[in-house]
Order: structure tokens, then sequence, then C-alpha cells
């Protein structure tokens, strides 16, 4: 399942100033409804004089409430704060510590969409709900991992490649209903079937760098795909170079 994620109206006992950069909002807990926002489970949360209680529906507008949508929180300094999957009411919940501006996401792999800009108040023990829509939209394409390198013909992964690697565990980590496939190519120059067995050689090895950090090896397969689905012309450099990569593709179970 495959969604962008847009701000819906704001409710449930909330104020809200919308100023006219659509999507940029300053919201606080004006009568405590929001308090009474629950799923299809008892709330794990409570907040703090430091911390705010997030709490999403997420809704389909013919469908209703969506299940397995997991809502990623990024602050001014990059703090980073994760749902859980919504559940079977589309609801899903966490704590983000009040006081900061914060763009809100749906987790996917290696495409970003801003849903809102959302400013939670450093009141103490806020609890803010919100009503966020999904809208259905085309997959994605692969994900390129660009930044991985190895060395020449070999599958060894050069240490400069963790921060893609990490994107697609930090994925795997939240979004905990996904499978993903991560996939080898190579270029043309050279043996064919040489080049077809590197390249899945090197998508094992990025399989094993993520299962090192804890993701579940049965969530994760690699195949190695040589030059089979080039992106460019092998005729040039370029060509080439573009053509040697890693992708990932989420497999996710509806």
């Amino acid at each position: 399942m495959r969604h962008l994620l847009t701000l819906a109206i704001v409710a449930f006992a909330l104020t809200a100033r919308a100023s006219q950069d659509a999507g940029t909002f300053v919201l606080h807990d004006s009568q405590g409804g929001a308090k009474e926002a629950h799923g299809a489970k008892v709330t794990k949360i409570a907040p703090t004089t430091s911390d705010a209680a997030m709490k999403f529906i997420v809704i389909d507008k013919e469908k209703g409430p969506v299940k397995g949508v997991v809502i990623a929180l990024t602050s001014e300094t990059g703090g980073k704060y994760f749902t859980d999957e919504t559940d079977a009411d589309g609801y899903a919940e966490t704590l983000v510590p009040a006081g900061s501006k914060y763009e809100l996401t749906y987790l996917s792999l290696g495409r970003k969409d801003v849903a809102a800009t959302v400013t939670v108040t450093k009141e103490p023990k806020q609890s803010v709900k919100l009503t966020l829509r999904y809208k259905r939209r085309p997959p994605p394409p692969p994900f390129v991992l660009k930044g991985v390198t190895f060395d020449t013909a070999k599958a060894f992964i050069r240490p400069e490649s963790s921060a893609q690697l990490d994107i697609v565990y930090e994925f795997m980590k939240y979004k905990k209903s996904a499978r993903v496939e991560i996939s080898g190519h190579t270029d043309n120059v050279g043996n064919k079937k040489a080049n077809k067995t590197l390249s899945e050689k090197r998508a094992q090895a990025c399989r094993s760098y993520i299962i090192a950090k804890g993701i579940d090896g049965a969530r994760l397969t690699a195949i190695g795909l040589g030059d089979e689905r080039p992106l460019a012309s092998n005729d040039t450099a370029e060509g080439r170079q573009q053509n040697r990569r890693i992708e990932a593709v989420g497999l996710v179970t509806e």
C-alpha cells in the first residue's frame, strides 16, 4: 500500500491557527478532548511536562480508517520520532518534545512527502489529535542507494555506504509489516555470468548489513540481476556508472 499523506481538518476540541502557507499549523489542546483519542488498543503513552502526546487518525476519504501507516515527525534540529503502524481504527501515537516545529511525513522507502509542518507549543501535558487523510498514488520507482559503493570486482561494502543502507534499516525498523527486496545491478562490461554473480553477492552483502542491525532476515530478500535492467546506455562511462547500483523495493503486505 503506497499513499501520499495530506493534512486534513484539525478538529476534536483543538484550536488551530493556520498561516497563509497552507499546511503550516500552530496547535494546542484547548478543551482536553484530544485525550479521548484512542484506537483499537488502550493508549501506551501519557503526556508529561516536557513531552506532548501526538495522536493520529489516518483515514481514506472513501474507504475509512487506514491500517499499517507509520508517521514520522522530524524536528527543526533533526530529531526523529515515529509512531507504530496505525491499527484497524487508523490510530497511531507517539511522544515528542514540546516547544518545537515538526515535519510530518508518511514513512516510505527513499521518498519523503511532507504532509504538513506542525508547531507544538511549550504547554505542559499536551495531548494533540490530528486527522490525516491518505490519497492513493502510483507506486514509487525502486529506491536507488546511490551512496552504496564496493571495491572493484568485489562485494565488500565500503564504510561510506552506511548512510544509504541505514535508510532501508530505518524503514524496516518502524514499518514492521514491510518486506524489502534488494537487487544488485552491473554494467555490461566483462563476462555476463560473472557480473550477475557479483551483483547477487553485493545484494547479499547489503542484506547481511541490515540483518546485523536487527532486522529479521525473513523480511529481506536479495537478488542479482547483472546487466539485465540498465537505467542508462552502457555506451558511455557515465551510463555504465549509473547502471552499477544497488536498489531496494518495499514489498508491503496488505
